[in-house]
């Protein structure tokens, strides 16, 4: 029997690249799958019905799909997502956060507008829709799972993408709290930080030379089954990192630090510490 059979997936940004792989590959393990794409350029300009070619994709192989096309960074949005697989298909088992645009400038030239968009799709839509899931997938009592698309920008600073990465960085936070405010309705939540070439990033100078062999969507998607499903039932709060064939995790760290015996710290003392202080 396939992995996901019987199970019902909702992919964000399911149009092209990451989440066209992503719900190609959960309707070939078995999902009927909730296709989300509002059909926007990469800097989140416009609208299309892209989301309507990956569902003849999925079906023409057999599988069953449905198209959404609202944005996922509304409140309306995120409810009519989670009726969408609600009406069509009767329960929601999986979601995948993926949707997002890019607006990359460095932080002294970026306007108000480019960093509250990227903010407001990546991380107040990571939010939407895991609370509109989540409280689906309570009230039904089967447990689910949910799984976020965080960022090597978010995790570690990516010069250029400052709106990006705070988006980013919140999406880890959020993933981490989610997964223990969750864990009791049987509810996993983890987050991938995928390295793909894709529209989003093909003309981006650290992907010179890389091919779709080397660091292709496809190779992101097996993860996402592998989260999506009943093998993970024990896994939960991580974050995992892709990059073509090499899967990886990251961690916050805390290190050791230095007590002070008695009284408070001086700057200079700080200083003469400092080292030892960020000993791991």
């Amino acid at each position: 029997m396939a992995l996901l059979f019987g199970k019902v997936a909702i992919v964000t940004g399911a149009g092209n690249g990451i989440g066209r792989a992503h719900a190609l590959y959960l309707a070939q393990a078995g999902a009927q799958v909730v296709v989300n794409d509002l059909g926007g350029t990469r800097d989140g300009a416009g609208a299309s019905k892209a989301a309507d070619v990956v569902v003849q994709e999925i079906t023409a192989a057999g599988g069953k799909a449905v198209a959404h096309y609202e944005s996922i960074s509304t409140y309306e949005g995120a409810q009519t997502l989670i009726w969408t697989a609600l009406n069509r298909f009767g329960r929601v088992d999986v979601l995948v956060n993926n949707a997002g645009i890019l607006r990359d400038k460095t932080l002294l030239n970026m306007g108000e507008a480019d960093f509250d968009k990227v903010v407001e799709v990546h991380l107040k839509g990571s939010y939407l829709c895991l609370q509109a899931a989540a409280r689906q997938m309570k009230l039904a009592g089967r447990g689910g799972r949910i799984i976020n698309t965080t960022s090597m920008s978010g995790l570690l600073g990516n010069f250029g993408q400052g709106n990006y990465s705070a988006a980013k960085a919140g999406i880890f936070g959020l993933t981490r709290t989610a997964s223990m405010e969750f864990q009791k309705a049987g509810i996993t939540v983890n987050a991938i930080a995928p390295v793909a070439l894709t529209r989003m990033t093909t003309d981006l100078p650290v992907m010179a030379g890389m091919s779709e062999d080397d660091l292709g969507p496809q190779h992101i998607a097996p993860l996402v089954g592998f989260l999506a499903s009943d093998l993970s039932a024990e896994v939960t709060g991580r974050i995992f990192g892709v990059q073509g064939r090499r899967i990886f995790e990251y961690k916050m760290e805390q290190s050791d630090g230095v007590t002070k015996d008695t009284g408070t710290w001086t700057p200079e003392e700080v200083k003469a510490q400092l080292e030892q202080i960020g000993r791991f």
